[in-house]
């Protein structure tokens, strides 16, 4: 777990950018200097509380369909609740729609520190050749920005689960991600891509550790 300068929150993204350039920059880096170079497979989550109306706005000022397609109920807020961050993320919208065209601009305008760090930790996997496994929709949110400006960035990259919340199934589906599993899961914290690495471990298993019908000294098995 990295605490990301849990003290100092980001801007209301409904009346000023969240971050401005420098802090944005700083939590990719933080998220890069994260990952060793040796590691053979990283997975990344979150923690925290609001994420989903910040996943879901980038959702929207980066793939359209306004509020009513991306924010789902989160942690399980009521309708009055899901109603408020829709009509938060509407404001959003309207506040930014100057800088909708720049990827970049928007992670940090409307993205959160921890967002930011999965980016860097990204960028870090892909530099060292690290396949990952994502986690759930703020996980998978965080690198939009990124897939806006190369579409190959996710090339090391493997959805491990689909998650309840609403927009994950849509932004894989945008993101052309198939998802290893679908278990209803809600949590984040990389629960999901934690689950899906025993999936992972028992594929390798089989493609490493399976004897051929030869080594097996199975007969017949060319008829």
């Amino acid at each position: 777990m990295v605490p990301i300068e849990l003290d100092r929150p980001t801007h209301d993204f409904t009346v000023a950018a969240a971050m401005d350039t420098d802090e944005f920059l700083n939590g990719v880096d933080i998220g890069y200097r994260t990952v060793p170079p040796d590691c053979d497979l990283l997975t990344v989550g979150e923690m925290g509380i609001a994420n989903t109306t910040t996943a879901a706005m980038l959702c929207a000022a980066l793939l359209g369909g306004g509020a009513a397609r991306w924010a789902g109920r989160g942690t399980g807020v009521n309708d009055a609740g899901l109603s408020h961050k829709r009509a938060a993320i509407e404001a959003a919208l309207d506040y930014h729609r100057d800088i909708l065209e720049d990827p970049l601009q928007l992670a940090a305008a409307l993205g959160g520190r921890e967002l930011a760090a999965i980016a860097g930790a990204i960028l870090a996997a892909r530099r060292h050749r690290i396949p990952v496994l994502l986690d759930g929709f703020v996980a998978t949110a965080a690198i939009l920005p990124l897939t806006r400006l190369d579409a190959g960035i996710l090339d090391h990259c493997q959805a491990g689960h689909v998650s309840a919340e609403s927009g994950h199934r849509a932004l894989l589906g945008e993101l052309g991600l198939e998802p290893l599993l679908d278990l209803n899961m809600r949590l984040g914290e990389a629960s999901g891509a934690g689950v899906a690495i025993l999936l992972l471990r028992a594929a390798l298993a089989c493609h490493a550790g399976m004897a051929t019908f030869a080594e097996a000294g199975v007969s017949g098995a060319d008829k």
